[in-house]
């Protein structure tokens, strides 16, 4: 709240997203909403956690989106927006110096892959480099959303093989040979691990004969069960960490 009324004083003016093939300003932005920072309240914003968004992924998501708005969560909550993500590292490197002021406060960040593309790992990482969001108090936790399906029915990916190579393939790489990436590389020094996410309380149908499709074969508009995902994201990860540890590199956990 404290950010959002600040940049909305100091910044009101500063074109932050394009909405319907126009660009619109920050003002313009909660005019379009008929609010100004007088109206803004903590209650009003409503992303409190309580007990119920740790059950529910659907809540827990829905709660990213201030006053229920997700036109305010891609303007200050993406590093994939229109300003490539300048008013989301402010809002972090702001909470990084309040707990490396308090000295014993530490924070466990996450931050997502999509498995969208294979460019989503150097756009992360340029972000994070870039804006310098570094803090010996913060170390950050990959979240990788389980949405092949909606992928898959948008037409963007064929099968799960090529969901798991836009995670995994561009990791490989930059351990492989760091100067590919050196962005990437010097990122992947303060991630610790990967999280996997989705929406909980989704029924599914767990059981996997013994066979199963290999995740090439895998072409469903359905997604694979939780299992599934795990086991691919695990053996990745194993292999991922035995390279890395040759090459001596920090290595991940999987902490779904």
């Amino acid at each position: 709240l404290r950010f959002i009324k600040k940049t909305l004083k100091e910044h009101a003016d500063e074109v932050v997203t394009v909405h319907k093939g126009s660009t619109m300003t920050l003002k313009a932005v909660f005019q379009s909403m008929n609010l100004s920072t007088y109206d803004l309240t903590v209650d009003m914003l409503d992303v409190h956690a309580d007990r119920n968004t740790f059950h529910r992924f659907d809540k827990f998501n829905a709660k990213y989106n201030p006053i229920g708005e997700s036109r305010l969560r891609e303007v200050f909550l993406k590093t994939d927006n229109y300003m490539n993500g300048k008013y989301f590292a402010r809002i972090i490197k702001e909470v990084a110096s309040d707990l490396e002021e308090s000295k014993y406060q530490n924070a466990e960040l996450r931050l997502s892959i999509y498995g969208k593309s294979v460019g989503e790992w150097a756009k992360l990482a340029k972000w994070a480099i870039q804006y310098d969001v570094h803090s010996n108090n913060v170390r950050w936790l990959i979240q990788i959303p389980r949405l092949y399906d909606i992928f898959k029915s948008n037409k963007i990916m064929n099968n799960f093989q090529e969901f798991l190579n836009n995670i995994f393939q561009p990791l490989f790489e930059v351990t492989n040979d760091p100067n590919s990436n050196i962005e990437l590389h010097k990122f992947l020094t303060h991630v610790i691990g990967f999280d996997s996410v989705d929406d909980e309380s989704k029924p599914e149908n767990p059981t996997l004969e013994s066979q199963v499709r290999p995740p090439a074969l895998w072409d469903d508009v359905e997604n694979p069960p939780y299992a599934y995902y795990l086991y691919y994201m695990y053996a990745n990860i194993t292999v991922l960490n035995h390279f890395r540890k040759e090459q001596g590199l920090n290595t991940f956990v999987l902490r779904p």
